[in-house]
């Protein structure tokens, strides 16, 4: 693909010269549109929160971190539908007990009334966790998240181990933020999702923002476990290459695991515009099959999204 298209100088925000960019992406490879399957839709005042964690996060990271896309819920949704997203997610987590089921109930209705959002939940680890996730699976959850990192909780919690089996069961994916970027937590990293793994070898892990910044010890556990797979989110932009710059010499890797590799974007919360998201990712250079797989083909297949 001709990278000139992808000019991250284009107006932003919502603005239409975007939402021209962004379906020129995925016109040019002849698909239908794209899956972005690392977005975040929340409850006002759990979003408002999050916007102001990330508007104090300066000190924490050591530079600022805008918020692009900050508008009211409906224009952000617009905002999908004018880039051509055929599926996304309403990545909702919690950081404190009792709170997980509550959030499941608002991403339950988010998705009612919004088809081309994944049925999406999410849990903690406390005793109600099992029924909750039980009854958010028979209900057609489609992903869950699990966020390590903001949680502040061990994967391996004794709490959780019959959440991680019925996930094993029904192989509902689970996108988890497990590695130690932007600020590593107690539990971040590797060797806890290692354990994990080492327990419920069958788990369908998507790796969130492949793993930031372990890029490789992440890759050698997908090649261990063949369910378990990665987004795209932040990865590989002018952002993330500033602190944590991928491996030139694992992008061979990334060919290789090319069927389980799907493009995230960490809308609406991203410094930059939504065009560099996909500029990063085009300027790996790793072939327009590839780009077909990432952008649209791995997703719709694992979610069973139709053309």
């Amino acid at each position: 693909m001709d990278n000139d298209v992808y000019d991250t100088t284009r107006p932003t925000s919502f603005g239409p010269e975007e939402a021209d960019a962004v379906r020129q992406v995925w016109q040019t490879l002849g698909l239908p549109g794209l899956i972005d399957i690392h977005t975040h839709f929340m409850p006002k005042p759990v979003m408002d929160k999050v916007w102001a964690y990330f508007d104090s996060a300066g000190p924490l990271i050591g530079r600022e971190w805008p918020i692009t896309y900050r508008a009211d819920e409906d224009v952000r949704v617009a905002a999908l539908q004018r880039f051509g997203i055929r599926g996304y997610s309403s990545l909702v987590y919690p950081h404190k007990p009792n709170m997980a089921e509550w959030l499941n109930g608002w991403a339950a209705d988010f998705g009612t009334h919004h088809p081309d959002c994944l049925r999406t939940a999410t849990f903690y680890p406390e005793e109600s966790a099992p029924t909750y996730v039980s009854r958010a699976i028979q209900h057609g959850t489609q992903v869950f998240k699990c966020h390590i990192q903001v949680g502040d909780f061990s994967p391996m919690d004794s709490l959780l181990d019959g959440v991680w089996s019925q996930i094993a069961d029904s192989q509902v994916p689970v996108i988890i933020h497990c590695g130690s970027g932007p600020a590593p937590g107690a539990y971040t990293g590797p060797e806890p999702i290692a354990a994990l793994l080492h327990r419920f070898p069958s788990l369908p892990l998507i790796i969130a923002h492949m793993g930031t910044p372990e890029y490789v010890e992440f890759l050698d556990l997908a090649e261990r476990y063949p369910n378990v797979r990665f987004d795209t989110t932040m990865s590989f932009t002018d952002f993330a290459e500033e602190d944590a710059p991928f491996p030139k010499d694992a992008l061979p890797r990334l060919v290789d695991l090319g069927d389980r590799i799907m493009f995230g974007s960490d809308y609406p919360n991203i410094p930059y515009p939504y065009t560099h998201a996909l500029e990063a990712v085009v300027r790996l250079d790793l072939g327009d099959e590839w780009l077909r797989d990432v952008l649209y083909r791995n997703a719709a297949q694992l979610f069973s999204i139709a053309p």
